[in-house]
């Protein structure tokens, strides 16, 4: 094959200072000899395969896609993964978790996987040594594992190009592939990670956050938890027609799920048991200090690279190094000049979830009412009893630290500002005001619906700019606390942690928990694992190992990681939760017949949500462009 092969290289990403194989005359495209020929352009090749990962980061916007950072197109209106799931929802539009609001990952994945083949067609002839080249194969299997994982959890069996394909002439129909079924790819991707594990350095040389054995290895661990779960759970949403037939989507054994769950408990066991890695502070003094401890480290990952396995980094503000999370999801209080903040809303179904320190092993939802009952979401009953608060963040007292690392809370103090969320108002005479601008003097004093009288002086429930939670509850994780961002695009720079050890641990409580695996001491160390995450958290008290303990553990450790809405899909819950699904909310309401006045709260389903329901179809996207590729497609597109 003659293999006379230019290659785009994108420059701004290249994060060392040109050198000699820069210095031809064609600066955007060199051929394939001259870019592999010296160590500083395979460098610059890999450089630009990490960047085209999939990684759903800072900058992955679900119906968009990836690197939605770009200086022509930076406006993805603060919509994220979370927001297709019940951790929140959007505090202007109404989202759906249904498959137009999923970005179709197909036709890039496929440019990407023909960069890596180019790369492994030249491994043979590259001047380096075979230790060298060894870890050349191992990077490029990482990437392709992580390539087809985000074609398989989005489309099932996908076609496999593991070599660079030759252009016959005008024969464009020599290029078709068709689609492996949905067991072959699940084991193509386990057998690349295999590959990589064997392959690749513990470390880089002068700290370069590359994949290593031990990133490969978590990668495996997440991956084939997925296919796991797929095999287990298919048959809960099941589907027909040609694909189903096929085998191109389904066709799970049971033999093939205990082999899945049975990778993910050994690759876990491997980074476990083996790995540098361990949890971030993982033995706090007190909740509060946990809490300081959780938030840290998102804010700054790089003080907790003992628990980051996998970054993605962005460097400096401006397009593509950087993201926009603190201009979306800062409080409206807290925009420091930016138009339309407070986007993220998690819903109190999400913050239900919590335990308590004085009850541990279950939910401890917010109870609102005297006589202890949740109740209906209809708003305001004069004839029920409601608990009564002097400050609104009392009735969160004892809940679990996470919460208050990851959610703005009524009342809470962020930036130095006391975060004022208010729904209304109940005067004196018994009468009320809720969701519905207004004011009353009570004792020659002026009370406010929203807790103020100006919008730039709340962040909760008014329509204002679509800028106002309406949930009851802004969001924190990942914000920066002690720096003011700029109220302009791609000012971010927290980086990214994509992979963290405490999903690993998660991830093998889970595989072990699933399939009744006993070799090892496997329960042990998985309720080990369990508890090491919640004991981080300011827990005392060990929980045994249940599936019902690791899934909730799950949702509030990794919460608003871009993993809730993929544990649904594998799962096949998606269809279960969201069937007429309306999502909620908690209104603290000021009390004026108490004197001094009293907080209550009630529980309400969220303004402008409709009800949400998920089809079973949307488990699988449908693929592109079968007009021209040929290729069978999924059920009911």
């Amino acid at each position: 094959m003659n293999k006379k092969i230019y290659l785009t290289i994108l420059l701004p990403f290249i994060l060392f200072s040109c050198n000699d194989f820069l210095e031809i005359e064609v600066r955007n495209k060199l051929p394939g000899e001259v870019l592999f020929s010296t160590p500083e352009g395979i460098t610059a090749y890999m450089a630009n395969l990490y960047y085209q990962l999939p990684v759903e980061d800072f900058a992955f916007t679900p119906d968009r896609g990836f690197n939605f950072n770009t200086v022509t197109s930076p406006n993805n209106g603060g919509v994220v993964s979370a927001m297709l799931t019940n951790e929140a929802i959007h505090s202007e539009f109404n989202r759906f978790p249904g498959v137009e609001s999923h970005f179709q990952w197909w036709t890039t994945a496929y440019s990407l996987n023909r960069d890596i083949n180019v790369l492994e067609s030249y491994i043979p002839e590259l001047d380096i040594s075979d230790q060298e080249k060894d870890n050349i194969i191992g990077e490029a299997a990482f990437l392709k594992a992580y390539n087809y994982y985000a074609l398989a959890k989005r489309y099932g069996g996908v076609p496999i190009i593991d070599e660079l394909q030759e252009f016959l002439g005008a024969d464009s129909l020599s290029l078709r592939v068709p689609r492996s079924t949905e067991v072959e790819t699940w084991d193509y991707i386990l057998r690349k990670c295999d590959t990589a594990i064997e392959k690749l350095p513990e470390s880089w040389d002068n700290g370069q956050r590359r994949a290593t054995k031990w990133v490969a290895s978590a990668l495996k661990s997440r991956l084939a938890l997925h296919a796991a779960s797929l095999a287990k759970y298919w048959n809960s949403a099941p589907l027909s027609g040609d694909a189903v037939d096929y085998r191109l989507i389904g066709g799970f054994s049971t033999n093939d799920m205990m082999r899945y769950y049975t990778a993910c408990i050994e690759a876990s066991e491997y980074l476990i048991d083996g790995g540098p890695f361990s949890l971030y502070r993982p033995n706090p003094a007190s909740p509060e200090e946990a809490a300081i401890n959780y938030r840290e480290m998102f804010e700054n990952p790089s003080v907790a690279l003992n628990e980051a396995i996998f970054i993605k980094g962005f460097s400096m503000p401006g397009i593509y190094r950087a993201h926009n999370y603190d201009i979306w999801y800062n409080p409206n209080q807290t925009a420091n000049g930016w138009m339309h903040p407070g986007r993220m809303n998690p819903t109190i179904d999400f913050v239900d979830l919590y335990e308590s320190y004085d009850n541990p092993g279950v939910s401890s939802p917010i109870i609102t009412r005297v006589d202890g009952q949740i109740g209906d979401h209809n708003g305001y009953n004069p004839s029920l009893g409601y608990r009564k608060f002097e400050h609104p963040l009392d009735i969160f007292e004892g809940k679990d630290a996470r919460l208050f690392a990851t959610v703005i809370l009524p009342g809470s103090v962020w930036k130095n500002t006391p975060i004022t969320i208010q729904g209304g108002f109940i005067r004196p005479d018994g009468s009320n005001l809720i969701l519905t601008s207004g004011s009353v003097q009570v004792n020659g004093q002026t009370y406010y619906t929203y807790g103020a009288q100006n919008p730039i002086q709340y962040s909760g429930f008014d329509t204002y700019a679509g800028n106002m939670t309406r949930t009851g509850f802004g969001f924190k994780k990942f914000l920066q606390e002690r720096e003011n961002i700029p109220g302009r695009w791609n000012q971010s720079t927290t980086d990214f942690i994509d992979i963290r050890y405490a999903e690993v641990l998660l991830n093998y409580a889970e595989a072990v928990v699933e399939s009744g695996y006993t070799e090892n001491n496997a329960v042990q160390k998985a309720t080990e694992a369990l508890n090491a995450t919640r004991r981080r958290a300011g827990h005392q008290t060990d929980i045994p190992l249940t599936l019902e303990n690791v899934l909730r553990e799950r949702k509030v450790e990794l919460a608003f990681e871009n993993k809730e809405y993929w544990d649904l899909i594998r799962r096949r819950e998606f269809h279960v939760l969201f069937n007429s699904l309306r999502q909620k909310a908690l209104i603290p309401i000021l009390d004026l017949r108490e004197d001094p006045v009293k907080y209550i709260f009630v529980r309400r389903y969220a303004r402008y949500e409709g009800n949400k329901t998920f089809q079973q179809r949307f488990y699988y996207l449908p693929i592109p462009g079968i007009a021209s590729n040929g290729l069978i497609q999924n059920p009911q597109f």
